[in-house]
């Protein structure tokens, strides 16, 4: 028989809501079930938000990257131009002047031409406003820069070999002209020998050959062409000199021959003047047309002789008691 203090209670169990249900948390204490989803729900907004943020400053990043590419590639592209520009607008455009008949070799001036006519990229710039647009922007500007010092350097060897080419033709244009000149200069040296009234040209002229002889050779145009200038001018002193002996002489000719017609005048005026031989008398008058002639003897005689008339001396009147007596042409009273 159970006495009273034997007697055990026995407790109903009691129901409790299940948000007050606690769970033993790994150190052994009990929370409630709510804070796990709470912390998670916590923790996902905390992720998200870093997210957010972290993608912001990635993209922020991103296109402040993009923004710093394609400005380089900007700048790359103006310089690249100016260049360009600056080659098209000086040289080139001197070169594009040239002729083909200017240059020894004429296709230089085409290939130049060629050059002239490619047709320059359009500028755009970095006109995108997110990464993805200046990206594409960047690689467009890289491919201009490119362009520009591609054709930089095409146009400048275009240029160059047109300077070259004008050049070469000058120096050969300047030999064959000083060669020209030579040849007309040793010719003029050997056929003027003796025809100068001033000897000192031809020397003159001799060292100027000596001289342009030893630069014909050379690859100075400007030198070549001083020389055949000095051998112009050479020349020119020998041809004044020739034709100043030229003129001379025929001076000294036409004097010769005036004095040799004045001489011939003078012995024809004496041969036509009065004459005497013998016993006879005749006297003949270029510019007259009377003419008196006495033939016999000057003293008194007998015969025939003695009988003939007295000269006439005045035409067609004798003379009286004047007569004429020869040699002496005086008339004796």
């Amino acid at each position: 028989m159970m006495n009273e203090n034997d007697k055990t209670e026995i407790l109903e169990p009691v129901e409790t809501p299940a948000e007050s249900i606690t769970e033993p948390s790994r150190d052994g204490r009990k929370c409630p079930k709510w804070l796990p989803p709470l912390v998670a729900a916590v923790c996902a907004v905390i992720l998200i938000a870093a997210g957010i943020i972290g993608w912001n400053a990635y993209s922020g990043a991103k296109l402040a990257e993009a923004k710093e590419a394609c400005a380089t590639a900007a700048d790359t592209v103006r310089n690249n131009a100016n260049e360009y520009n600056a080659l098209l607008n000086g040289d080139a455009a001197d070169a594009a002047a040239v002729k083909a008949e200017q240059v020894k070799d004429s296709k230089t001036v085409e290939s130049l031409g060629k050059e002239l006519k490619a047709m320059a990229p359009e500028y755009e710039g970095c006109v995108a406003e997110n990464a993805q647009g200046l990206d594409a922007a960047t690689v467009k500007l890289n491919e201009q820069a490119d362009w520009y010092e591609t054709h930089e350097k095409s146009l400048s060897k275009a240029v160059r070999a047109v300077i070259e080419s004008k050049a070469a033709k000058r120096l050969d244009d300047a030999k064959t002209n000083l060669t020209a000149k030579l040849d007309e200069a040793s010719k003029l040296l050997a056929d003027s020998d003796g025809k100068v009234a001033d000897n000192a040209t031809r020397d003159a002229l001799s060292n100027a050959i000596d001289a342009a002889n030893g630069l014909k050779d050379g690859n100075d145009p400007a030198k070549i062409d001083g020389a055949r200038k000095t051998l112009e001018d050479a020349i020119n002193g020998v041809n004044a000199s020739v034709q100043t002996k030229t003129d001379a002489d025929a001076q000294a000719a036409a004097a010769a021959a005036a004095a040799a017609q004045a001489q011939a005048q003078a012995q024809s005026t004496y041969n036509g003047g009065s004459s005497y031989s013998g016993g006879a008398y005749r006297r003949t008058e270029g510019s007259t047309s009377g003419s008196n002639t006495y033939r016999g003897t000057t003293s008194g005689g007998t015969g025939p002789a003695a009988a003939a008339p007295k000269p006439n001396l005045n035409g067609a009147y004798g003379c009286t008691e004047d007569c004429y007596v020869p040699p002496n042409n005086l008339i004796q009273h």
